[in-house]
């Protein structure tokens, strides 16, 4: 399960997406976010869902491993489906016993819910498969950059925004190779109920925390060695342009979410 975790990793390619500049990825992303909120129906969302599965066909990475993704979240999705069926009233009642029924508008808003939050999080993987950390916070740097007038930390902020995108994949294979460590040295993390197996990873936690705050104290002394000063008198090696690959993203987010929020509200 906890390989499944691929939230903050990055893979290197050549294609249109791995070539845009960040901030216009940041952007797309944002507004996918926002269509798909505003988005309620099956139409819009199947435009919707049409544009997302495109964009992970341009950027070259596998279905199969975004949809991976979704494991650890099985859980939250199986529950948020649940509350919607069962909670949701109207339609024809197609189950009941009870004070719990099953109608036809709460098997629609149950699946709705699971392909909102399916596509939420491939959208948003899509923006840490193709993006590097250094790229993502230079573009959340620029985004941000305004706030600097009212005195805001946005390097720092940015900094550490992907700094912890960074490090999930890190703390999740330390976290795999402790339990596998436990694992051999007797533990049982598979058996018992839920308050017993979450007892059972009590034991993990302590040496997780260790390993995390050293590797946090080794990062700070690389930084301090390298003179890390934050944006005071810094450079880039590479500068953020717009080019040929963000007109063409801009334009297919365009036309998609446009026509999606066209048919949301005209109908």
């Amino acid at each position: 399960m906890l390989k499944d975790i691929t939230l903050g990793q990055f893979f290197p390619g050549n294609s249109l997406l791995h070539r845009a500049d960040p901030r216009t990825k940041i952007l797309l992303v944002m507004a996918v976010i926002i269509a798909l909120f505003v988005c309620s129906a099956w139409v819009p969302m199947a435009i919707l869902a049409i544009f997302i599965v495109g964009m992970v066909y341009v950027s070259r990475l596998k279905l199969r491993m975004m949809l991976r993704g979704l494991k650890p979240l099985a859980f939250i999705l199986i529950f948020t489906a649940a509350l919607n069926l069962f909670m949701t009233a109207g339609g024809t009642v197609l189950w009941h016993a009870g004070p719990l029924h099953i109608t036809t508008a709460g098997v629609d808003k149950a699946v709705l819910i699971v392909v909102r939050l399916t596509l939420l999080v491939v959208s948003a993987s899509l923006l840490t498969y193709t993006t590097s950390p250094i790229q993502l916070t230079d573009g959340l740097e620029r985004l941000l950059s305004p706030l600097k007038k009212l005195h805001a930390p946005v390097h720092e902020l940015a900094m550490t925004m992907s700094l912890a995108l960074r490090f999930i994949p890190t703390l999740v294979e330390e976290t795999d190779r402790i339990m596998c460590a436990q694992r051999a040295r007797g533990a049982d993390f598979d058996s018992g109920n839920l308050l017993q197996r979450a007892k059972a990873l009590l034991p993990i936690l302590v040496p997780l925390f260790v390993s995390a705050f050293r590797r946090a104290d080794e990062l700070a002394t690389a930084m301090e060695c390298r003179l890390y000063r934050g944006d005071i008198g810094r450079t880039r090696l590479r500068q953020l342009q717009f080019g040929g690959a963000d007109a063409a993203c801009a334009v297919l987010t365009v036309c998609f979410l446009g026509a999606a929020i066209v048919l949301q509200f005209v109908r």
